[in-house]
């Protein structure tokens, strides 16, 4: 199985960017996650169309050609990072590769709850008429107190959160193969 990881910020360090690190690194053996990096997005503005630039087609591309996406987002001001709805602007303004793309909402936090609120702002995002995503119900993933969840080496501390990790994961992955299924039958 073949997914993407998109890393809600374009910040140099994020705690969202080690986190789809330590899916890669931990879950290489149940799929293969490319990680995308939204830095170098373009501010969204339809009166300046981007859309054929290298990285929104770069981007495109690769959403277009995974099985799934997870998209890990932190919490600004109670919704998701200006640099993650400008890409999600792009990805809605004339290309739409998240139509009916599998998707799973990740997030890390400073604080106790996590990115709560933003995840359900992104769902809700995700359901708009131009994304349309399948966003798969009735599980998050909220890593709150990110900096003290990671050892010196990346990897996560507490065996609980390892376990609901990889159980969310796992069950995303049954959930790519649901909507594959179903876009199958549909075709």
């Amino acid at each position: 199985m073949k997914l993407v990881g998109i890393v809600g910020s374009n910040a140099s360090l994020s705690y969202n960017r080690r986190l789809l690190q330590y899916i890669e690194e931990n879950y290489s053996d149940k799929f293969d996650l490319t990680l995308i990096e939204i830095d170098q997005v373009p501010l969204f503005n339809q009166s300046h169309d981007q859309t054929n630039s290298e990285v929104i087609q770069s981007i495109h591309r690769q959403i277009e050609q995974a099985d799934g996406v997870i998209i890990a987002t932190p919490e600004h001001n109670h919704t998701i990072p200006a640099a993650l709805k400008s890409l999600l602007e792009w990805l809605s303004f004339k290309i739409h590769p998240m139509e009916n793309k599998p998707v799973l909402i990740v997030g890390a936090s400073y604080y106790a709850q996590g990115s709560s609120r933003a995840q359900l702002h992104l769902r809700q995002i995700l359901n708009a008429p131009g994304l349309h995503a399948m966003v798969m119900p009735g599980y998050e993933f909220l890593l709150g107190n990110v900096k003290e969840a990671f050892d010196e080496h990346g990897q996560l501390k507490d065996e609980k959160t390892k376990a609901l990790l990889t159980q969310t994961l796992e069950k995303f992955q049954r959930f790519v193969r649901l909507v594959t299924a179903i876009d199958k039958v549909e075709s």
